[in-house]
């Protein structure tokens, strides 16, 4: 089985590039890196390749990246997804910094890049604006969740880690809580996207840079239940509903079944489980907003 090891880069098309280059360079820090035609590639302040921008005539998350272990012949990988009755091809020079990639479509139609070799694109720095560490996690909204649950365990080796009702799952490849969530909706598209800051304080200045370029809040800060994140929520100019996160649960043994214990966790230890609407948020925090929730059935 194929076993994805961490979120590498999404990539997102918009209508109008130059104003996504404003709110993904000025506001949120991150570094062009280089371009190709219609498309920008953009590092985090680490150097990791994070977002490419799509000039396009929509918005929308089209390609997700995953790395995946050094020892797996992309071959293999080509031939496992073929024996999924999954067509999967290699690509030569897909992005920077990576020689090749096995690339194939997800039940949804979202295009997947499988990598392993990488390098960073730009050295450490200091940047204006937020400065993310990471893109942590992407969430869809598909109108069959348990049909992507089922797809992204067999071909990538995913793992649930929590569900929110039978509508919203939580998705794990590494310690981190979900790299990938899947809501229901009536159509393939983009729920939201979250990047991971360094702690509270982060959050905090992230907020206020957002408030320095009359970005409002559209849900927190407040602590969720599944997952347990301090985040906070605004909509990007392209509509995308983007979260700023820290604290997120970690599970550092798969074998002990448990999230490492914090100690906000209300149960002792806490597992993977399906959580009430009601528990969405835990110990503080507002209901989400109406318009995050748009699109469920």
């Amino acid at each position: 089985m194929i076993q994805a090891q961490r979120l590498g880069h999404a990539t997102i098309e918009t209508t109008d590039l130059s104003r996504a280059l404003d709110y993904y360079v000025g506001v949120n820090g991150f570094v062009e890196a280089g371009r190709d035609g219609d498309a920008v590639f953009l590092a985090s302040k680490l150097g990791q390749l994070n977002i490419v921008l799509v000039k396009s005539g929509r918005s929308d998350c089209t390609r997700v990246a995953f790395e995946i272990a050094p020892h797996e012949k992309l071959t293999d990988v080509v031939k496992t997804l073929g024996g999924l009755g999954v067509a999967a091809e290699i690509r030569s020079d897909p992005f920077p910094g990576t020689p090749a990639a096995v690339v194939f479509r997800d039940p949804k139609g979202t295009e997947v890049e499988l990598f392993q070799d990488w390098r960073f694109l730009t050295p450490n720095q200091n940047v204006a604006g937020v400065g993310p560490l990471k893109v942590g996690h992407i969430a869809f909204f598909t109108p069959d969740v348990q049909g992507l649950v089922d797809f992204y365990q067999k071909a990538l080796g995913f793992r649930v880690s929590d569900w929110l009702g039978d509508f919203f799952v939580f998705m794990r490849c590494n310690p981190d809580h979900h790299s990938v969530n899947f809501f229901r909706g009536e159509k393939e598209r983009l729920h939201h996207i979250a990047f991971e800051l360094k702690d509270f304080i982060h959050v905090n200045n992230a907020c206020e840079t957002l408030a320095m370029h009359r970005i409002p809040l559209g849900w927190g800060p407040m602590r969720h239940g599944p997952g347990h994140n301090i985040a906070a929520y605004h909509r990007n100019p392209d509509d995308h509903v983007v979260e700023y996160y820290c604290e997120l649960d970690q599970m550092k043994n798969e074998e002990l079944g448990y999230f490492e214990p914090r100690p906000w966790h209300v149960v002792r230890p806490q597992r993977p489980k399906t959580w009430v609407p009601r528990e969405w948020t835990s110990g503080w925090g507002t209901p989400p907003a109406p318009d995050y929730l748009r699109g469920r059935n």
